[in-house]
């Protein structure tokens, strides 16, 4: 876990301000601008900002949980339930995206002090559940990076 905090503390945000903001995505609907803002969302989702009720069946949490502790990456394509964000990308909700990553920036920051403050504290993720700050760590670690290979970033 320490590389995946590490990379999400001192690499992730350097990446995405250095990006070509006009790059299409290898695959989904998103443009660039809808990704930093949906990445934005997901960490306040884990900073309970933003809550949703569990949709995974119960039987399918041990199956979760063993794909969230892999090493293993999300697939290309892989689509949050519909229910949760929709089959179309939300419109952008920052002028520009520079202020989006402004505000991605500052999200992440906020992340590592939530959990710095309220050690214990866990969220609810829709997919994989009641979700500690490890979990969290992996999980936004899969997910940003699930985002930078879409843009062909990493």
């Amino acid at each position: 876990m320490q590389e995946q905090l590490q990379f999400l503390k001192e690499q992730y945000i350097s990446i995405i301000r250095e990006a070509d903001v006009n790059t299409q995505p290898k695959w989904g609907k998103m443009n660039f601008q809808q990704m930093v803002e949906h990445v934005t969302a997901f960490f306040k989702v884990s900073t309970q900002k933003i809550k949703f009720d569990l949709v995974s069946p119960p039987e399918h949490m041990p199956k979760l949980k063993e794909f969230l502790m892999s090493d293993k990456q999300f697939r290309e394509n892989t689509k949050a339930p519909v229910n949760i964000i929709g089959e179309e990308p939300f419109p952008v909700h920052y002028p520009t995206v520079e202020e989006a990553v402004n505000k991605l920036e500052k999200e992440v920051h906020h992340f590592f002090h939530f959990y710095e403050t309220n050690v214990a504290t866990t969220a609810v993720h829709p997919v994989f559940g009641e979700l500690d700050f490890e979990g969290w760590v992996r999980l936004h670690y899969k997910h940003v990076t699930h985002h930078l290979r879409q843009f062909g970033l990493l």
